[in-house]
């Protein structure tokens, strides 16, 4: 039996599970998926709206995507409201982002099932939906990581990796990219992109975060994927030299063994004055009373 309508939503300490199975290496496979997020709670089966406003959003999502990289909306009224966006990588075709925000989409459904929240993240593009009144992450909070199982052996990696990653922060800054910047720097091929809506000096600051996260988290490997709320980086190094045809915006780390990795963070949000504003959101739900949890893996 569901909780009472004064029945009031707490926040705890959350655990996520990360696991990642082998990615294929090749620069078409935007569609493959990294991982994927799921809210523990459901949609109550009684109440068919909300899977009314999870199929219009999901729809109004895909229709925008063969036009614009970006898109945020939202669908439903009331206690069935959601919202939703998509982002694309800037050096996809109008085509394959269409392309891979559908097949998000559609991972989303399959994978996260009635979950009042979910992300598919794939290689080329991540799909977003969320019940209104959701805990809100911060931007810069540590989503994914992947960690090349190969090391980097000689003198020199760690200066020309820092310089490279410094140029990633740079790129977006500059505004010609739309918070996008692909370009090889010496032996490093680097990578970076923002969420559509993140304005400049906090893309730049979440990228620099995520540089620092991948030295951190992935230490020599000679590849890596860090994955923030609001912006991911990548980089591959080239002990010869950055080929001169690499349009690898695709990265490829993930080649080798799968990992998994338990972190225990706290989801941001839902204090205080959001607390309060979620509760009243939610005092017409059936659902019970225990914390969010969101759990990402492969």
């Amino acid at each position: 039996m569901g909780p009472s309508q004064s029945s009031l939503i707490t926040l705890s300490l959350i655990t996520l599970t990360f696991s990642l199975s082998s990615i294929l290496a090749s620069s078409s496979d935007y569609t493959s998926l990294v991982f994927k997020g799921c809210a523990n709670q459901k949609f109550p089966d009684s109440t068919p709206l909300y899977k009314q406003s999870l199929k219009s959003l999901a729809d109004a999502l895909t229709a925008q995507s063969s036009a614009a990289k970006f898109y945020k909306t939202s669908s439903g009224d009331g206690a069935s409201a959601m919202s939703g966006l998509y982002q694309c990588r800037a050096d996809l075709s109008n085509d394959d982002c269409r392309g891979c925000v559908k097949k998000a989409a559609s991972m989303a459904e399959s994978l996260c099932g009635e979950a009042v929240a979910a992300r598919a993240q794939l290689n080329g593009c991540y799909l977003r939906y969320e019940i209104t009144g959701f805990r809100q992450a911060s931007q810069t909070e540590f989503v994914y990581k992947v960690c090349g199982s190969t090391r980097a052996s000689g003198s020199g990696f760690g200066d020309k990796l820092d310089m490279a990653l410094g140029e990633i922060a740079k790129g977006v800054a500059s505004g010609n990219g739309g918070g996008f910047y692909a370009s090889g720097f010496q032996s490093v091929y680097v990578l970076g992109q923002c969420q559509g809506d993140l304005a400049g000096g906090d893309c730049v600051n979440c990228v620099k975060t995520a540089a620092e996260k991948a030295k951190s988290e992935c230490g020599g490997s000679i590849s890596a994927q860090i994955y923030l709320q609001e912006c991911y980086i990548s980089y591959t190094y080239y002990p010869n030299g950055v080929p001169n045809n690499n349009h690898q915006s695709i990265p490829s780390s993930g080649r080798g063994k799968n990992t998994q990795k338990t972190v225990a963070i706290v989801m941001g949000g839902l204090v205080g004055m959001g607390l309060v504003a979620a509760c009243l959101l939610f005092t017409k739900s059936a659902f019970k009373k225990k914390a969010y949890t969101y759990k990402y893996g492969g």
